[in-house]
Parts: C-alpha cells; sequence; structure tokens
C-alpha cells in the first residue's frame, strides 16, 4: 500500500510538471548557451555600458551603470522555454521590473504599442508592450541569486518568460518605444513573429 501511495504521489508530480511543459518541449537541468555574436567583453562596466530609451516617449533618457542598478529590483521563479525545443523549469531571476522602469521614465505616448530591444552587435527583438506589462517580464541582471554571467546576458537582459527565449534577449542596450511593430533580427530571418511556446510558434511559415 505504502508503494502504491508512493507511485500516486510520483505520478501526480511527473502530471503536474509536465503540465507546465510546452508541446515539443523536454526538460533539462542544464542552460544552454545559445546567441548571435561574440559575447562583450566590458572592461569597466561603470563606463562602457549605458541603457539608451527612446521612441514613443515624451523625452529621451539614458541610464547609466550606477543609476540603473539603483532602481527598485523584484525577484521571480518562472519556466523557460527556447525555441530549440529545450524547457528549465523552476529558474529563479532578479531585476527591474519592466512595469516598474516605466513609472521611472517620461511617460510614453498614446501611440506605444510595441518595444524594440536593441542589443550587441546590432541584434534586436521585438515585443508587444502589453506582454512586457506581465509580472513576470523584467529587465533581468541576477540568475539563481548570482549576478548573470557574461554568456547569459551580463550585465542586463529582456526577460519574457511568456515567449521563446530569444525574445528574452541578452546583452541589452536599448529600449525603442514603438507605435507600430517591426521585426527583429531573428524574425527576419524567418522566426515566428509571436514566439509563443504553447502554441509552438517557431518559425514563421508555421
Amino acid at each position: 500500500m505504502a508503494d502504491l501511495s508512493k507511485k500516486i504521489k510520483r505520478d501526480g508530480a511527473l502530471a503536474r510538471m509536465q503540465s507546465r511543459v510546452p508541446p515539443g518541449q523536454y526538460v533539462t537541468e542544464k542552460f544552454p548557451v545559445l546567441h548571435y555574436g561574440e559575447v562583450p567583453i566590458y572592461h569597466d562596466v561603470e563606463k562602457d555600458w549605458d541603457l539608451r530609451v527612446w521612441g514613443e516617449i515624451e523625452a529621451p533618457v539614458r541610464f547609466s551603470f550606477a543609476e540603473f542598478r539603483a532602481l527598485p529590483t523584484i525577484t521571480i521563479t518562472t519556466d523557460i522555454h527556447c525555441v530549440t525545443r529545450w524547457s528549465k523549469l523552476d529558474t529563479h531571476w532578479e531585476g527591474v521590473q519592466f512595469k516598474e522602469f516605466l513609472r521611472r521614465i517620461p511617460p510614453l505616448t498614446s501611440s506605444a504599442r510595441y518595444v524594440m530591444a536593441h542589443c550587441e552587435h546590432g541584434f534586436t527583438t521585438n515585443v508587444p508592450l502589453d506582454v512586457l506589462l506581465e509580472d513576470d517580464a523584467l529587465l533581468a541582471y541576477r540568475y539563481e541569486g548570482e549576478e548573470l554571467t557574461p554568456e547569459h546576458g551580463y550585465p542586463l537582459r529582456l526577460l519574457t518568460p511568456r515567449k521563446y527565449f530569444w525574445k528574452s534577449a541578452k546583452w541589452l542596450r536599448g529600449i525603442e518605444f514603438m507605435a507600430n511593430d517591426r521585426p527583429g533580427f531573428w524574425e527576419r530571418y524567418g522566426y515566428h513573429n509571436n514566439a509563443d511556446p504553447w502554441k509552438q510558434e517557431r518559425y514563421a511559415e508555421e
């Protein structure tokens, strides 16, 4: 009877875990490294890095490294899903909640509907503004209690766990608010514009 009870609990836990994994994905304990371009090296991040904000906003603004790190942070636990079919569950991130970030910049215009993330090496990715207004959307700089490693986006990356992970762009340097959507780097090369893992929106032809 005890063995049956353990089996029922084990099967229940497995079912709950599988319910969190989108179709076509497999769970990994690893954190694979995938990106476009070389890993940036900041010899003096205080001087070499800043974050610019422009577009559909009353006035452009720039944050130095120190200014950005002074903003209030939160910690979230979330699952992440990569277009290459791996999923990683219960990951822990710390950073500035995007909707909190909006409170720290000049007001957006009434036309602002989309965001383009601009990163090192000219990489870009586009995300609807309403996705970034969800509670789990961050400007993240710590992972599992530690500073992001260079390979995973140090000193700042976007985190949009409701989308495939290429939308969580690494090495973030600029945020452009847009009235109209336009494709980012991978979207121009055939990746799906919407990138919903639960709908398996991997590629545009799908």
